[in-house]
């Protein structure tokens, strides 16, 4: 018999972890962190609800933290198992949690308490990492077999498809891990599978329809623009991963074709600079346009006025800069990273500009601003919000509802009895359920925290 338990991402976005069980045998489909007003967040410090030491494997979908951001803990209670993931994912991972450990020793060190997990444990957790390659079965061992999909997320994600021999049958279960909302400006589309017996997917934006990328890049041209005329600041919270190399994408060609004025652009953000050398590394897993372009000679991560500040040096110097300028910064939720710094400095001024470009978790600063909070706090200081505040959703890098219920309607040989609905706030869970019965015909389940089912 194969259980299955949900160790976050429950009725909410963050801290994925899910849990097999099987003769004996017990594995991970991913382990990430839950996200709030920091890194440290009282659930990310709690024991597990299992025994780490006895995880065999760990199969990661992709290097978003909210899904890797647990394992240098797991590795630390005990954790000696094999990490299976695609190599992007593997390179990504290790700037992501190492970037984390050292934030989490600082909010450690300021709240007088032990670090979640340190520098030393990340590198011992990447000594138990495996690459398997896209679209390759693999033969984990006498009972499971896996193989990676293209989930078109961000470079190097994957969905996954676990082969499992349960009392003499071969059950397929597929965790969606984060779907992507294809097409994207840079990596490959979304893949299809065929069909499953269990499914378990996302529902991050399963209540809603994106915006399309053209209104999007208009809707960016639109703010350049206008706070150019203004003489302002455009702040622009992005993710490490995905979000950053998208932006600058659609800048360079916004540029390029001189839709927007020339304008200073700073990527405020050392971790998301080595995020580009890596996506660098990879051209070989761009779309055929992005594919070709860099094969023409364009550099789609570079245009004229963009400065990469990789220095806490090169950074002060932003704010001698005098505006107009545009400024990209870390975090996508405004927790951690550079922008918390931006915003203090820029948030009390109504010539300028907040945009939005990223999902917003609750208990976030970013949530908080987002909702329509007039004050908020940073770094326990009040901060009045003045200036402009919008949001384009086309940048997301996560399917919205008809992309969702398009790539659960192509599973179909066979049909899944069941599928999870998890990765969503309940509101989304709830509704993206309701259309999987409505529509599809199956059995779902918005899991609750920590209970077994049984597949």
């Amino acid at each position: 018999m194969i259980k299955l338990s949900f160790h976050g991402a429950c009725r909410e976005v963050t801290g994925s972890c899910n849990l097999l069980e099987h003769e004996g045998k017990k594995f991970l489909v991913d382990c990430g962190i839950f996200q709030g007003e920091r890194f440290s967040a009282e659930r990310n410090l709690e024991d597990f609800h299992f025994d780490p030491a006895e995880i065999e494997y760990v199969f990661l979908t992709h290097a978003h933290v909210d899904h890797c951001g647990r394992l240098p803990k797991l590795y630390k209670d005990g954790f000696r198992g094999k990490v299976f993931c695609t190599e992007p994912t593997r390179d990504l991972v290790e700037i992501m949690l190492l970037d984390a450990a050292r934030i989490i020793a600082h909010e450690a060190m300021v709240l007088g308490r032990e670090a979640l997990y340190t520098e030393e444990d990340v590198d011992g957790l990447m000594n138990h990492f495996e690459i398997l390659l896209y679209d390759h079965m693999s033969v984990i061992d006498d009972q499971i077999k896996l193989k990676f999909r293209d989930a078109g997320h961000i470079l190097g994600s994957a969905f996954v498809e676990l082969y499992i021999t349960d009392e003499g049958r071969e059950k397929k279960i597929i965790f969606s891990g984060d779907l992507g909302n294809s097409p994207s400006p840079i990596i490959r589309n979304l893949e299809f599978a065929d069909g499953a017996d269990f499914v378990i997917t996302e529902s991050t934006y399963a209540s809603g329809v994106h915006e399309t990328k053209e209104e999007g890049v208009d809707k960016l041209r639109r703010a350049i623009t206008e706070t150019v005329g203004l003489g302002g600041v455009l702040m622009i919270p992005v993710f490490v991963i995905e979000k950053t190399q998208e932006i600058l994408f659609e800048l360079n060609y916004l540029m390029e074709n001189r839709k927007i004025p020339r304008v200073p652009v700073f990527l405020d953000s050392p971790l998301a600079i080595k995020a580009v050398e890596i996506y660098r590394r990879y051209e070989d897993l761009y779309n055929r346009e992005s594919w070709n372009l860099v094969r023409s000679g364009d550099d789609i991560f570079d245009f004229p006025g963009l400065k990469f500040t990789l220095t806490k040096e090169e950074s002060k110097k932003i704010n001698v800069t005098q505006p107009p300028k545009v400024i990209l910064a870390s975090s996508g939720m405004c927790v951690g990273g550079r922008i918390p710094f931006h915003l203090k400095l820029n948030l009390d001024n109504k010539l300028n500009h907040l945009l939005f470009v990223a999902y917003q978790a609750q208990g976030s600063l970013g949530r908080k601003i987002f909702q329509g909070d007039r004050r908020v706090f940073i770094d326990d200081q009040p901060v009045d919000v003045l200036a402009k505040v919008s949001v384009i959703n086309s940048f997301s890098s996560h399917a919205d509802a008809p992309r969702i219920m398009e790539w659960l309607g192509r599973i179909s040989n066979p049909k899944p009895t069941t599928i999870f609905v998890s990765h969503g706030e309940e509101k989304s869970s709830d509704i993206l359920a309701e259309r999987i019965v409505k529509e599809l015909g199956a059995k779902s389940i918005v899991p609750e925290y920590g209970m077994i089912y049984e597949l």
